[in-house]
């Protein structure tokens, strides 16, 4: 008896969401690669690529020639694969007694690929990006490190956020708020330094932004609420409840990018200020079509629905510093 088209159809989403290092993956791949690959969890790379287009467009130095076409895409290989990979591998290393009660199917808890080779693969990852952010600083001509002081930064930052005795991640503020200015701020100012001159005022700027960000990471914690209780992790939704929790993020996400336009208007940048605070209204109509309801259930809908509004709104927030001159 063949199976059924549905059946087939749940099969090929599984495989796919376990190869993205999404959840509610299935257990069964061998292929080392398939493996090592859901182990950099390819879908977290992509606020870090987006955060660099927002950087360059931020830098006001951006052309569309060939060169600077290759050198967004060098630091996105940079931002993205290998350091988000980094951060993600190693992050799977050191919750893999988490994720034996939350997702067992993931790579380690289900034994699909030994420690030596998860060790292996977190110090090549971080190697390589290491190296490549060095050969964009020779490539860029900057006489101060500045890429690969941002690649060094970052994957210390990765470090405490997942490893004792610091582990970041068990504070559910200050966990949250490191992970979303590694992927807010730190590909920003990676892309900005590429393309303009790293300054003061978009350093902090970028930092508040991150609140933001802050509100996106929270959106991950519900998954794994049940093993944080059995482990002690005082994430959000551990610490105030699941309801509260919901409400703490949505506010999050909203005000800070209310602040963001309050700041392009203060700067004369009024029609992009307009344009960022129209794109909040989609957010806010997600946010209570979906997540406010039951976050539990709807955490990936309210994601795929909610968010690519909230990294267009940061694109324009690049473009608006970058056209003031900043």
């Amino acid at each position: 008896m063949s199976d059924s088209p549905d059946s087939t159809s749940n099969e090929r989403s599984a495989k796919t969401r376990q190869l993205l290092g999404m959840k509610g993956a299935a257990p069964g791949e061998t292929s080392i690669w398939k493996i090592r690959l859901q182990l950099m969890k390819p879908i977290t790379w992509i606020p870090l690529i987006w955060g660099v287009v927002c950087g360059a467009a931020s830098g006001g130095g951006y052309t569309w020639t060939i060169e600077d076409v290759l050198k967004v895409a060098t630091c996105m290989l940079m931002s993205g694969p290998l350091l988000a990979g980094y951060t993600q591998t190693l992050n799977d290393f050191y919750d893999r007694e988490i994720d034996a009660i939350n997702e067992p199917y993931r790579p380690i808890p289900s034994g699909a690929i030994s420690i030596p080779q998860v060790v292996t693969q977190i110090l090549v990852l971080l190697i390589a990006g290491i190296g490549i952010a060095y050969g964009l600083d020779v490539w860029a001509g900057h006489d101060f490190p500045i890429m690969t002081c941002l690649a060094l930064g970052g994957g210390f930052l990765a470090y405490i956020y997942s490893a004792p005795p610091l582990k970041l991640k068990q504070n559910g503020w200050l966990g949250n708020y490191a992970l979303g200015s590694s992927y807010i701020a730190l590909p920003w100012w990676a892309g900005h330094a590429l393309f303009g001159h790293l300054n003061w005022t978009i350093v902090i700027l970028t930092l508040f932004y991150s609140m933001a960000g802050l509100g996106i990471a929270v959106v991950n914690d519900f998954k794994s609420v049940e093993g944080d209780r059995k482990l002690g992790l005082k994430s959000l939704p551990v610490m105030f409840g699941i309801g509260t929790a919901a409400w703490i993020c949505v506010l999050m996400i909203d005000i800070f990018q209310a602040g963001i336009a309050g700041y392009l208007i203060s700067i004369h940048q009024n029609l992009y200020a307009t344009i960022l605070l129209l794109l909040i209204i989609p957010q806010i109509t997600f946010q209570d079509m979906y997540f406010l309801r039951d976050p539990l259930k709807n955490d990936v809908k309210y994601q795929a629905s909610a968010q690519p509004f909230l990294v267009l709104g940061m694109l324009v927030a690049g473009l608006a510093l970058g056209h003031s001159g900043m």
